[in-house]
């Protein structure tokens, strides 16, 4: 192989590491907010990315590397390769350029996601193009920069043939070349002789973690999940009774006389404890909201299980918290044994049911529904007029005011006693307000605050209807949220605030059990809670990741996974779980927490918190690859 074909190889590949520097630049500045770290620890971060810049171009750049090989100088061969090189890094500046607006909404790079949710994103992509039409300016302005510096080589030269020696040993060294190529290829993918391959959890080993979302590129993690493992199996204990003791789960324990109320369970799109005014000293955008929690039991501790839509209902309707990248919804293991409230309930004569205004396949919230044991779902489909209704929002669905009071009708011609949930999803991108309600609502400083206060609006109207029909008195209601979203308050911009949404309880004619409102919960404690209040017993089919809110025995805890990292919150402790399975304890504060661990810990609470951490992740990660997670 010639040696200015080495060089323009070489030349060719550094233009994209420039450009990926640009792009990484990019996404720094755009979620700045989110790192706050010292200048040294951001170039750290920016130093450590370009490996993962070349692994990740590398793993994406394959089939040109190949077409590369071919030492032909004829223009129309350079010119098809040129156009390879284009349309494949293409595909990767628009995965990095999608993350700087899609990192404020879940938190974490882009992975397989993308094509799990292809129909939802399909659906949406006229609307998303709009809403983000800004992105296609440093689109275009790339792709055209990245074309016109492309190196291409000089004009062929036709050069007198060599004696058949010659021309062997040319062909030798050439072979050669592509062996040295290739293997430099397959290091670079692998990030290095290290005993294992470079993964995403490789990032997060620095400090503070959250720099490992800058060092890291949407290629790679995108690339890295496609037909991956999506589980790795751990061995923090040998014995599962020693796993058990360690996670501490708590047998129901049994409510004589409990009654048999109706259940209904209001899971709002987006609705952060950020933007409620009772957890703000009346800063908010939610005066429904705010006024039916003096009326029942607000939880304010209450933390999300994840941080997309797609993770919530697992966790809400199965207990099962979002421990893994990859959602349960879309995983292979979905065939796995799961037994939800739909069905456990069911066995009891409840009437079970799940709303989502949104097209039915939407997440795959009708196949879980189904997998949960709930007997009925109800989609755009079955809504009257389903997209020609006038309450269609030409996006998602339909519009949270009038869902909601179809809900609430549909709820009355279901038999008592029920358990329903409804998903609401006006609070959404475009975060767009009915046009009948222009003006009417707090505008405030982030697009969602005004949606949020027509989702409040869209509540008090649906209680308002509610409060007339015959199964109100007889019902308990949950509200809660699935997840946080855009956020302009600095003590909400940590990892803890990335999860902080309310839990509400409220029964409309029977006085709760008496709970201590500052416990920690978690999305993953509804069944438990709801199993407790009504007495049903379900020991053998209640996964022991939560715990009834109104079960003394213990303060709470909370699950999440964060940047490669898993965390447990208690009410004096945050304990971390590094990739590299160190232990880290952070003193704990409602929705806040330190950019750095604690020094010198107490090492009997490192001891304690990081078992049951280590035993939370390996009761998932076993449980799920073995299918026992009713062991």
């Amino acid at each position: 192989m010639p040696a200015e074909f080495l060089r323009l190889l070489v030349r060719r590949f550094s233009l994209l590491l420039g450009v990926y520097l640009l792009l990484r630049l990019g996404f720094y500045l755009f979620n700045q907010t989110v790192f706050q770290a010292s200048y040294e620890q951001v170039a750290a971060a920016f130093w450590h990315g370009f490996r993962f810049d070349i692994a990740g171009l590398l793993l994406l750049n394959i089939p040109w590397l190949v077409l590369s090989l071919v030492p032909s100088r004829h223009t129309l061969w350079q010119r098809t390769v040129r156009v390879v090189w284009l349309l494949l890094n293409g595909l990767g500046v628009a995965l990095n350029l999608i993350d700087v607006e899609y990192f404020r909404f879940i938190g974490r790079r882009t992975s397989n996601e993308l094509l799990t949710i292809g129909d939802d994103v399909r659906r949406q992509a006229g609307q998303l193009v709009v809403q983000y039409w800004f992105l296609l300016v440093p689109f275009m302005l790339l792709l055209a920069a990245m074309w016109y510096f492309y190196p291409m080589p000089k004009p062929a030269v036709v050069a007198p043939s060599g004696p058949a020696r010659s021309r062997l040993a040319l062909v030798g060294r050439y072979l050669a070349q592509v062996v040295i190529i290739g293997g430099l290829v397959v290091l670079g993918i692998r990030g290095g002789v290290q005993l294992k391959p470079l993964r995403t959890g490789h990032a997060f080993m620095q400090t503070p973690p959250v720099l490992g979302h800058v060092a890291l590129n949407s290629t790679f993690t995108f690339l890295k999940s496609l037909g991956a493992q999506t589980l790795e199996r751990r061995e923090f204990f040998t014995s599962s009774d020693s796993l058990r003791q360690a996670l501490a789960p708590l047998p129901p324990r049994p409510r004589p006389g409990a009654p048999r109320s109706n259940v209904v369970v209001l899971l709002l799109e987006s609705f952060a404890s950020e933007y409620t005014g009772v957890e703000n000293n009346g800063q908010g955008y939610t005066p429904f909201f705010d006024s039916l929690a003096t009326q029942g039991l607000l939880f304010r501790d209450h933390y999300a299980n994840g941080r997309r839509s797609i993770e919530a209902l697992p966790a809400v309707l199965a207990g099962l918290p979002s421990l893994n990248e990859h959602p349960f919804i879309t995983s292979t293991f979905q065939t796995d044994e799961l037994h939800g409230l739909g069905e456990i309930l069911g066995r009891e004569g409840y009437a079970t049911s799940v709303f989502h205004g949104a097209q039915n396949g939407t997440m795959g919230f009708n196949t879980f529904s189904g997998i949960a044991g709930v007997q009925q779902y109800f989609g755009l489909n079955e809504y009257p007029g389903a997209e020609k209704s006038p309450d269609f929002d030409g996006h998602w669905g339909i519009a949270d005011e009038p869902y909601l009071q179809y809900f609430a009708r549909q709820l009355s011609q279901q038999p008592q006693p029920f358990f329903s949930t409804v998903f609401t999803l006006s609070s959404h991108e475009p975060f767009e307000v009915p046009r009948q309600y222009a003006g009417r609502f707090p505008t405030g400083t982030q697009p969602i605050h005004q949606v949020i206060g027509y989702t409040d609006f869209a509540l008090r109207q649906f209680f308002k209807t509610a409060s007339r029909q015959p199964w109100y008195r007889n019902t308990l209601f949950i509200l809660l949220a699935d997840h946080t979203s855009q956020s302009d308050k600095p003590d909400y911009q940590n990892t803890l605030g990335n999860y902080k949404t309310p839990l509400l309880l409220f029964h409309p004619s029977r006085p709760l059990p008496p709970a201590n409102v500052h416990r920690i919960t978690q999305q993953a404690d509804v069944p438990a809670t709801v199993l407790d209040l009504l007495n049903v017993p379900a020991s053998r089919q209640l996964l022991p990741f939560g715990y009834s809110v109104f079960d003394a025995r213990s303060s709470g805890r909370a699950l999440f996974l964060s940047g490669g990292s898993l965390f447990l919150v208690h009410t004096d402790y945050v304990t971390e779980l590094t990739t590299d399975n160190q232990i880290r304890l952070y003193p704990y504060r409602t929705h806040q927490l330190p950019e750095t661990p604690l020094p010198n810990p107490d090492p009997q609470k490192v001891r304690q918190y990081g078992n049951e951490l280590m035993a939370a992740t390996q009761y998932f990660t076993d449980g799920l690859l073995d299918n026992r997670l009713y062991r």
